[in-house]
Protein backbone atom coordinates (compact mmCIF):
# COMPACT_ATOMS: atom_id res chain seq x y z
CA UNK A 1 0.00 0.00 0.00
CA UNK A 2 1.44 3.38 -0.97
CA UNK A 3 2.03 5.86 1.83
CA UNK A 4 1.56 9.60 2.20
CA UNK A 5 5.25 10.38 1.64
CA UNK A 6 5.32 8.51 -1.69
CA UNK A 7 2.26 10.30 -3.02
CA UNK A 8 3.40 13.75 -1.90
CA UNK A 9 6.79 13.16 -3.54
CA UNK A 10 5.06 12.29 -6.81
CA UNK A 11 2.93 15.44 -6.52
CA UNK A 12 6.11 17.46 -5.95
CA UNK A 13 7.45 15.98 -9.20
CA UNK A 14 4.48 17.56 -11.00
CA UNK A 15 2.35 14.45 -11.40
CA UNK A 16 -1.43 14.64 -10.91
CA UNK A 17 -3.61 12.22 -8.96
CA UNK A 18 -4.71 10.34 -12.08
CA UNK A 19 -1.12 9.68 -13.10
CA UNK A 20 -0.17 8.77 -9.54
CA UNK A 21 -3.04 6.30 -9.37
CA UNK A 22 -1.79 4.56 -12.53
CA UNK A 23 1.78 4.43 -11.22
CA UNK A 24 0.79 3.04 -7.82
CA UNK A 25 -2.12 0.85 -8.92
CA UNK A 26 -4.74 2.50 -6.73
CA UNK A 27 -7.79 4.67 -7.55
CA UNK A 28 -7.12 8.44 -7.74
CA UNK A 29 -9.57 9.14 -4.90
CA UNK A 30 -7.67 6.74 -2.67
CA UNK A 31 -4.37 8.42 -3.56
CA UNK A 32 -5.93 11.76 -2.60
CA UNK A 33 -7.19 10.38 0.72
CA UNK A 34 -3.79 8.87 1.58
CA UNK A 35 -1.97 12.11 0.71
CA UNK A 36 -4.35 14.54 2.39
CA UNK A 37 -6.49 12.67 4.90
CA UNK A 38 -9.52 14.25 3.19
CA UNK A 39 -12.03 12.15 1.20
CA UNK A 40 -12.19 13.20 -2.45
CA UNK A 41 -15.96 12.67 -2.56
CA UNK A 42 -16.54 15.63 -0.23
CA UNK A 43 -17.91 13.23 2.36
CA UNK A 44 -16.22 15.21 5.12
CA UNK A 45 -16.01 18.89 6.03
CA UNK A 46 -12.91 20.60 4.65
CA UNK A 47 -11.82 23.17 7.19
CA UNK A 48 -9.31 25.96 6.56
CA UNK A 49 -6.54 23.91 8.18
CA UNK A 50 -7.40 20.92 5.97
CA UNK A 51 -7.33 23.10 2.83
CA UNK A 52 -3.78 24.09 3.74
CA UNK A 53 -2.51 20.49 3.83
CA UNK A 54 -0.03 19.36 1.21
CA UNK A 55 -1.72 17.77 -1.77
CA UNK A 56 -5.19 19.26 -1.22
CA UNK A 57 -6.80 20.43 -4.45
CA UNK A 58 -8.69 23.74 -4.40
CA UNK A 59 -11.86 22.26 -5.93
CA UNK A 60 -13.46 19.55 -8.06
CA UNK A 61 -12.09 16.60 -6.11
CA UNK A 62 -15.27 14.64 -6.87
CA UNK A 63 -13.81 13.89 -10.32
CA UNK A 64 -11.18 11.74 -8.58
CA UNK A 65 -13.87 9.29 -7.51
CA UNK A 66 -16.35 9.80 -10.36
CA UNK A 67 -14.73 10.80 -13.64
CA UNK A 68 -18.12 10.95 -15.37
CA UNK A 69 -18.90 14.25 -13.70
CA UNK A 70 -21.67 16.17 -15.49
CA UNK A 71 -22.78 19.77 -15.14
CA UNK A 72 -26.57 19.49 -15.34
CA UNK A 73 -27.09 23.24 -15.72
CA UNK A 74 -25.98 22.89 -19.33
CA UNK A 75 -28.65 20.29 -20.11
CA UNK A 76 -31.57 21.44 -22.27
CA UNK A 77 -33.75 19.00 -20.33
CA UNK A 78 -32.82 20.73 -17.05
CA UNK A 79 -33.50 24.17 -18.52
CA UNK A 80 -36.93 23.00 -19.74
CA UNK A 81 -37.71 21.60 -16.27
CA UNK A 82 -36.75 24.92 -14.65
CA UNK A 83 -38.96 26.87 -17.10
CA UNK A 84 -41.91 24.56 -16.32
CA UNK A 85 -41.37 24.92 -12.58
CA UNK A 86 -41.17 28.72 -12.84
CA UNK A 87 -44.30 28.87 -15.01
CA UNK A 88 -46.21 26.69 -12.51
CA UNK A 89 -45.26 28.84 -9.49
CA UNK A 90 -48.29 31.16 -9.16
CA UNK A 91 -46.85 33.10 -6.22
CA UNK A 92 -43.65 33.89 -8.13
CA UNK A 93 -45.67 34.83 -11.24
CA UNK A 94 -47.74 37.30 -9.17
CA UNK A 95 -44.59 38.76 -7.62
CA UNK A 96 -43.01 39.19 -11.08
CA UNK A 97 -46.14 40.95 -12.39
CA UNK A 98 -46.29 43.19 -9.32
CA UNK A 99 -42.65 44.23 -9.79
CA UNK A 100 -43.14 44.88 -13.50
CA UNK A 101 -40.86 42.00 -14.52
CA UNK A 102 -43.50 39.57 -15.69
Amino acid sequence: MPDKRQILELLDQGRDYHEISRLLGIPPGQAYLIATGVPADNGDAVTRSRRERAGVLPSRTQRLVNDREVNPTSSPRVHAWIRRRAADDAQMQRAARASGQG
